[in-house]
């Protein structure tokens, strides 16, 4: 039994009739009789009985015609999934992300790519920079939304979307609490909440590397993976800490951000698509794509 007369059998139980059957497949009639006749010979009895106005179907064909439909209307769900998916329309988009996407990137992402790709399915899973880049390779992400600049090796493509620099987070309770701006120099005696260097060893480096072009290394008083739980962690009297531009969105009345007037020009970081090298994926160009066109650099 094939999906081809299956198709046949469900076209004659409907006109009842070999000649408009046969029409409606179009086939000649003779070929059409003899495939009903081997699909009748495999299941081992008649589907239809033979009348001299037409055919009408025995309980067998009354029984089997549901089904038949059914495999029927599965058979081309099937070819509309992969056409989709083979054109970029639709199919599962597995997206890694940081935690700091949250804030800005994926509220305007991710609303309007569904709009726009409503059959493709988002699988989001939030992770770390290391671990994405990490599940990229390894195929079991398609597409993460990291910070860079990235230190991990590997043959990756990066896509900037968001565009960023530091900024001090400090105690809303802090001397410098009335500031809008400080130099990074001024706080070197201070005790920072840094992130884990195992976790995130991509922001700790820069963050590593921005201490170091402001004359000194920070006093590390306490470490953590997520920005959020840095924020909180200042927010309790911890420390300092460097965390990215975006994270003003927070809005945490415990805490301050202080724009740092020593930036310097070249150390921008930042959060980017990546991808691995050459992708062939059709809904990872779509995605990438869809983040140019909202220009949400």
């Amino acid at each position: 039994m094939n999906l081809r007369q299956l198709q046949q059998f469900v076209a004659l139980a409907e006109t009842g009739n070999f000649h408009k059957a046969a029409e409606r497949m179009h086939m000649a009639q003779p070929p059409l009789s003899v495939s009903i006749k081997k699909l009748e010979e495999e299941l081992g009895g008649p589907l239809f009985a033979r009348l001299p106005t037409g055919v009408q179907l025995t309980p067998a064909g009354q029984a089997m015609l549901a089904d038949a439909r059914q495999a029927i209307f599965h058979a081309q769900q099937c070819q509309q999934v992969v056409s989709t998916a083979l054109h970029g329309e639709g199919g599962v988009l597995r997206v890694g992300f940081i935690g700091s996407a949250t804030y800005s990137l994926l509220p305007q992402l991710i609303p309007s790519f569904r709009r726009r790709f409503p059959k493709v399915e988002l699988a989001l899973d939030e992770s770390t920079t290391a671990n994405i880049l990490t599940r990229l390779e390894a195929n079991t992400l398609d597409l993460g939304l990291v910070r860079f600049p990235v230190l991990h090796p590997g043959d990756f493509e990066l896509t900037p979307v968001e565009n960023d620099e530091f900024v001090l987070a400090v105690p809303a309770d802090s001397p410098w609490r009335k500031q809008e701006s400080a130099a990074l120099s001024e706080f070197a005696q201070e005790p920072f909440v840094m992130y884990t260097e195992a976790s995130v060893p991509n922001l700790f480096a820069v963050a590593m590397l921005r201490c170091q072009q402001s004359g000194f290394s920070p006093r590390i008083a306490q470490d953590a993976v997520q920005v959020q739980t840095i924020v909180s962690l200042v927010e309790s009297g911890l420390g300092v800490a460097l965390v990215p531009g975006v994270a003003r969105r927070y809005r945490n009345k415990g805490v301050r951000f202080l724009s740092l007037c020593d930036n310097p020009e070249k150390l921008n970081i930042g959060i980017a698509l990546a991808t691995v090298r050459q992708s062939s994926n059709r809904l990872v160009d779509r995605f990438i794509q869809h983040a140019k066109n909202l220009g949400v650099r």
